[in-house]
């Protein structure tokens, strides 16, 4: 490792760079991410693409007082390492670590956190408005990729900049992928502004003067290629048509070019954006070569790339491999993913039904609305959406799928914690989010076979479902040849018992198997219950249970307020039975990064803290037995 990086504790060191050290330590940056992510996991293709764009943004703006607002964020590495926090570096996404997106509680030159798409040129918009009001002079850059531009939210922003402020900059950083490649008009846009050929002579030339004569010149040659951009592009550059003054495109990993662009966009009294082009990936070959897998993976070969084979199937590809099964057997069912065909594993559905498979971009809303109509013309839709990612279509939900009781298949992956992601991947909202709306119906399997009965159940059923299922693999059940369907609201009772009756909804169902051999230790009689719905609860078994047993027990993967336990109450209270219940889940806050088992015991997602904090009313039940003998 260089000697240069090491040096660097703050921004105001790299503005004492010379050109020559700069690209040096562009080099040992590169590296460091290299071997860095390669122990920990983490979005090494989408940073080790905007090295040169970082460095170039510190080294002309001052942060804290200039606000970065990076879109999405899993492209702040490099920020990181030159704000103060290259020692920690090794505990990005690591339990106490730096979290593995932009931070404002980590640092003060975070100015904005995020973990979704198309947040940027929003919360940017905000802050120089802000400025604006109170007289600032601060200089506010969004950073976002070409991917954040399919998102709505990038739009409803572009639309109010030029009206609302004289003075921001937006950065395009153009890598043409987002997690997969790029799909629809504005990547096809983009790609006709780059490989336009008189806009690329004309950048060829500014970049080759500048190395020649310096600033001044090279801001000519810019002023030069924005008015022949906006001759050469259509009737007018959709920027420009905007309010935006466009400027590029221009090779982002040319720092000479970069910082004196930057020089003279910070003088510049009005908004700007500057269409920069990057490699994902750039300098490391694996990377380069695999784009989709180097975007976001755990821990990998720093010399080869290669990942441990995990040897299990996750419930990501059978989901997809589920899917793909009722496809060939109806030709209804049809697939929809917001750029995530690698993280929902929808891309193992497409190479055998293409023309039934839609990636729409980073678009929710547009996702659920698609559907939508899809489903009004006979269609049978399956949304594969993250759960964290599904709450954006929160109304397209309410009021365009379930009002009309259309038949759409909300298929949540990540239902439960994300682990290493964070808060703002933790799937922990959606059964409180959906159980509240009218007509839908929400199921959570215990297993890998289950979710295929549940997919195939999701197909029959005339209405609105969802399905939440974790990240990684599940307990190894093997998938029958052909799925079954499941009674709407039945649960499925694994264990009869008549003095406690534990519930284990989806992957806490083996915490309360082990619950139920605790307890049984301790001379209780044990019923075990696979809930299998979140909506509509089993009211039938409740009533039974609640009425024999002495005490209830729920463990969830998912918040406590408004989740599976609420909804247990809720049916106990309807029906005049008043019982205990101890509800196991996540608290009302949001929760760390961290190792998913790690991060069970710390909150109390476990066995031996479900069995303490029942401790009082198992001890009334034992006392009650005594009594009756």
């Amino acid at each position: 490792m260089g000697n240069i990086l090491d040096r660097i504790n703050s921004p105001a060191d790299v503005k004492r760079l010379s050109m020559v050290e700069l690209e040096t330590l562009a080099a040992e940056i590169r590296e460091r991410l290299i071997v860095g992510v390669s122990k920990t996991g983490g979005h090494i293709g989408p940073n080790l693409g905007v090295v040169e764009l970082t460095i170039a943004m510190h080294y002309v703006f001052d942060t804290p007082q200039d606000s970065f607002v990076f879109d999405v964020s899993h492209q702040a590495y490099v920020h990181k390492l030159l704000t103060g926090r290259r020692e920690q570096f090794e505990t990005i996404r690591q339990p106490g670590g730096l979290n593995g997106f932009m931070l404002r509680t980590e640092s003060v030159h975070d100015s904005y956190g995020a973990g979704h798409a198309g947040t940027a040129l929003s919360a940017a918009l905000g802050m120089a408005v802000a400025r604006d009001m109170s007289g600032g002079k601060e200089h506010v850059i969004a950073l976002a990729g070409d991917a954040a531009f399919t998102n709505g939210i990038s739009f409803e922003a572009l639309n109010n900049i030029a009206t609302q402020t004289k003075r921001m900059i937006v950065v395009l950083n153009d890598n043409a992928w987002s997690i997969d490649k790029n799909v629809g008009a504005i990547a096809e846009y983009f790609h006709k502004i780059v490989t336009n050929p008189t806009v690329s002579n004309l950048h060829d030339r500014a970049a080759g003067l500048l190395e020649r004569f310096g600033g001044k010149t090279v801001r000519h040659m810019a002023r030069k290629a924005e008015e022949a951009a906006k001759g050469l592009i259509g009737p007018g550059m959709l920027f420009e048509e905007f309010g935006l003054s466009y400027f590029g495109p221009l090779d982002g990993h040319n720092l000479p070019l970069l910082i004196e662009t930057f020089k003279f966009l910070k003088t510049q009294n009005k908004p700007v954006l500057l269409h920069a082009i990057t490699q994902k990936g750039k300098g490391f070959q694996p990377a380069l070569e695999k784009q989709k897998k180097f975007h976001g993976l755990g821990p990998y070969d720093a010399e080869t790339g290669e990942t441990k084979p995990t040897g299990q199937k996750t419930y990501s590809e059978i989901f997809a491999e589920s899917l793909t099964q009722l496809a060939s057997q109806n030709d209804k069912v049809v697939a929809i993913t917001a750029a995530m065909p690698n993280g929902t594993a929808l891309d193992l559905f497409r190479p055998h039904h293409p023309k039934r498979y839609f990636d729409v971009g980073i678009a929710e809303e547009h996702a659920v609305i698609f559907a939508a109509g899809m489903a009004t013309k006979g269609y049978k839709p399956f949304c594969a959406i993250y759960s964290t990612f599904l709450q954006r279509a929160f109304d397209p939900i309410v009021h365009d799928v379930c009002l009309q009781n259309l038949p759409v298949v909300f298929c949540m992956d990540r239902g439960g914690l994300s682990g290493d992601d964070g808060p703002t991947h933790h799937g922990l909202f959606d059964i409180s989010y959906l159980r509240g709306i009218p007509n839908i119906i929400h199921m959570v399997p215990k297993d890998e076979d289950e979710l295929a009965d549940m997919m195939y159940t999701a197909m029959l059923h005339p209405g609105p479902s969802a399905v939440r299922y974790p990240r990684g693999t599940g307990p190894g059940k093997a998938v029958k040849p052909q799925p079954v369907a499941i009674e709407i609201g039945k649960a499925e009772v694994l264990q009869d018992g008549a003095d406690v009756a534990v519930l284990g909804l989806g992957a806490m169902l083996p915490e309360a198997m082990r619950l139920a051999a605790m307890l049984e230790e301790q001379g209780f009689s044990v019923a075990v219950i696979n809930p299998r719905f979140t909506k509509p609860v089993d009211r039938a078994c409740l009533g039974s249970y609640g009425s024999r047993c002495g005490l209830l027990i729920t463990l969830e993967d998912h918040v406590l307020m408004g989740g599976f336990g609420s909804a247990v109450l809720e049916s106990l209270n309807e029906q005049g039975i008043d019982v205990p219940v101890v509800r196991i889940g996540w608290p009302d806050e949001f929760v760390d990064h961290g190792k998913v088992d790690a991060l069970r015991a710390r909150y109390g997602l476990t066995a031996e803290a479900a069995l303490s904090k029942a401790q009082p009313y198992l001890q009334a039940l034992a006392s009650k037995r005594m009594a009756v003998r």
